[in-house]
C-alpha cells in the first residue's frame, strides 16, 4: 500500500488529511460560500461528513482514483483547504479540484496549491492531460486555471443543477507537452 504525498511548498504544505482535521474541514466547507462556489460540497455540511471524506483518502489513492491532500499553512499549520486530482488511468488525465475557506482566498493559496499539484500530476503520476472546472459563477476559480496555464475549452450551458438552479461550467484543460515546454 503506498502512502499519500506530502509537498512541500514555499507558503504552504500539501499533506494527507487526518481526523484531527475534521473539525475544521466542517467549520470552513460548511461556510455556505464554499459550498455555493463548487460542484460536490453540500450545505449544510452534516456532522461526521468530514470524517467519512477523510476516510476514504488513502484507499482512493491506492486504487489510483483520486489524490485528496490539506492545504496547510506552513508556519502556523493550520488548514486552508483541500486540493484534489481526479484519475482516470485509462485516459492518463486528471481533474483539479480545490476549495479553500473564506478568510484565506485573495491570497494566491490556491494557485500555489494548484501548480504544486499540477506539478505532481505530469511529473509523479506521469498523466497526459490535466483539466479543471468551475462553475460560471466563480471567475476566481477560472483565474487560477489561467495561471496554471491552463486553456479554455470551452463552456457546457446549465449543465449542472446546484440548488434549484442550472449553471454553466467552464472547462480548462492542460496537456503535458504544453506543461513541459
Amino acid at each position: 500500500m503506498k502512502s499519500l504525498p506530502t509537498l512541500e511548498l514555499e507558503r504552504l504544505i500539501l499533506r494527507p488529511f487526518n481526523l484531527e482535521d475534521a473539525p475544521a474541514v466542517q467549520e470552513l466547507a460548511g461556510d455556505r460560500y464554499v459550498a455555493e462556489t463548487t460542484l460536490y460540497i453540500p450545505h449544510p455540511y452534516a456532522d461526521g461528513m468530514a470524517e467519512g471524506w477523510i476516510k476514504t483518502h488513502l484507499k482512493n489513492f491506492n486504487e489510483g482514483q483520486s489524490l485528496e491532500l490539506a492545504i496547510v499553512h506552513k508556519e502556523e499549520q493550520y488548514l486552508i483547504g483541500a486540493i484534489s486530482l481526479a484519475c482516470n488511468s485509462d485516459f492518463e488525465l486528471g481533474e483539479l479540484g480545490y476549495w479553500i475557506g473564506k478568510t484565506y482566498k485573495n491570497n494566491g493559496y490556491c494557485t500555489e496549491a494548484a501548480r504544486a499539484m499540477v506539478h505532481y500530476a505530469f511529473t509523479e503520476m506521469k498523466l497526459n492531460r490535466v483539466y479543471a472546472r468551475y462553475l460560471d459563477k466563480n471567475p476566481a476559480s477560472g483565474k487560477v486555471m489561467e495561471k496554471l496555464g491552463m486553456k479554455y475549452e470551452g463552456r457546457l450551458r446549465q449543465h449542472v443543477k446546484k440548488w434549484g438552479n442550472f449553471e454553466d461550467i467552464i472547462h480548462y484543460g492542460l496537456l503535458r507537452e504544453e506543461y513541459l515546454d
